[in-house]
């Protein structure tokens, strides 16, 4: 029988695209076409951090109906005041507003051009609902930057989208000089609701490199939410 390899990631820093964006390509295929079968496709997938360019992609993503009272994927990033400051009454434009920022608010992964995954990440000092949380609180000084949701497009689950998605989102921390990227998941017995999801889960971190480092008061689903930091200097 012959194993499956990891996908080619190739990493390139695109100085010529928006605010320096990072883009994450690996180039995988499936274990009966490196046997030699025909009739696969290649998967090549591509992340880029969200700038003003990439906000439809990222809306396809997130909020495909283009609903105006959804979250946008604010709720655990900014506190009531300043999404309302930032988009004057409009969540949409607040984070229109945060994507014009030197830290994009996050990354966005293709899957053959096409929109598949979000990851909200940036620096902790950023993230002011996570800044000011008295259940996920720092386990150190160091500067780290944090995830606080993942999102795989409808339709997408269950295809490997995460493994390029957490590595593109820590290539994005790197290219910014990130010391280290936290996420603060469950770890549940058995498949998690949907709608706590966004947490992600221990083991899905381990497979990106990531390891616990603590624990916090904060719970998704009733389960605590632990802390993992992938290191990278």
């Amino acid at each position: 029988m012959i194993r499956s390899r990891p996908p080619i990631v190739k990493l390139a820093s695109s100085a010529r695209l928006v605010r320096k964006r990072i883009v994450l390509r690996s180039i995988s295929a499936s274990s009966d076409q490196q046997a030699g079968c025909g009739g696969v496709e290649f998967m090549d997938w591509e992340t880029h951090s969200v700038t003003p360019d990439r906000f439809e992609d990222f809306t396809d993503v997130v909020n495909r109906s283009r609903r105006v009272n959804h979250c946008w994927c604010l709720s655990h990033r900014l506190q009531a005041a300043e999404i309302e400051r930032l988009g004057g009454g409009s969540r949409e434009q607040a984070m229109r507003h945060l994507c014009e920022r030197d830290h994009p608010p996050g990354v966005v992964t293709y899957l053959n051009g096409e929109p598949v995954g979000w990851c909200n990440i940036g620096p902790r000092a950023e993230i002011t609902r996570l800044a000011r949380s008295r259940l996920i609180r720092p386990v150190d000084d160091l500067p780290v930057w944090s995830i606080v949701c993942i999102v795989v497009r409808p339709g997408h689950r269950r295809q490997g989208v995460t493994a390029p998605l957490l590595e593109g989102a820590v290539a994005y921390a790197a290219s910014h000089g990130a010391p280290a990227v936290e996420a603060y998941p469950v770890d549940p017995p058995e498949r998690m609701d949907l709608t706590m999801a966004f947490v992600g889960t221990k083991s899905m971190f381990e497979r990106a490199g990531f390891r616990v480092v603590g624990t916090t008061d904060a719970t998704a689903s009733g389960m605590l939410r632990l802390v993992m930091r992938r290191d990278l200097s």
